[in-house]
């Protein structure tokens, strides 16, 4: 997963994988079957494990808008599934992997918490919403995001964020 993500899929040789893994590329070819299986399973495990979105439906805005803000601040931890996408969506061959990988983990994650109408559309918009603040926070370093205070920034997410993922379709007040 470490080339992929530091080179992105066009960039990534399986040379270079398999000798980052120890092994050789015949191997990962036996084990995989390709380039593209081994990306989707990379695409899996950078996707499957919670970074951002949680599994409590309870407080579920407030609690994305402050991991998202603290995932972002400066010195922290990079999010290797954002920079998966980033670095590997522009090419056609990793793309359908990208969108089965976030379909089927973080956005079915996120729809699965939702109650009320067109979940998985606004799952999707609350993703990217997520996506587009690590963009311009962590990449493009854009001076209002990056220099934001991380309450601050979480309280204005969390108030974009509740119309979308929010308690307000479960009747709650």
């Amino acid at each position: 997963m470490v080339e992929f993500t530091e080179h992105g899929y066009a960039r990534a040789g399986l040379r270079q994988i398999a000798e980052r893994a120890g092994v050789t590329a015949m191997m990962i070819n036996r084990y995989f079957g390709s380039k593209e299986l081994l990306f989707a399973q990379a695409v899996d495990r950078a996707f499957g494990p919670p970074a951002v979105i949680g599994d409590d439906r309870h407080g579920l805005a407030h609690a994305v808008a402050h991991t998202l803000a603290e995932r972002t601040a400066r010195g922290a931890e990079e999010l290797n599934p954002f920079l998966l996408l980033l670095r590997s969506a522009q090419d056609p061959e990793a793309t359908d992997a990208l969108r089965r990988g976030i379909e089927a983990h973080v956005g079915a994650r996120l729809a699965g918490l939702l109650e009320g109408p067109e979940a998985e559309v606004r799952a999707q918009l609350g993703l990217a919403l997520v996506a587009g603040t690590w963009l311009l926070r962590t990449v493009v370093g854009t001076s209002a995001l990056a220099e934001a205070d991380n309450e601050g920034l979480a309280d204005i997410l969390a108030g974009m964020l509740e119309p979308l993922i929010g308690e307000a379709d479960t009747g709650a007040s």
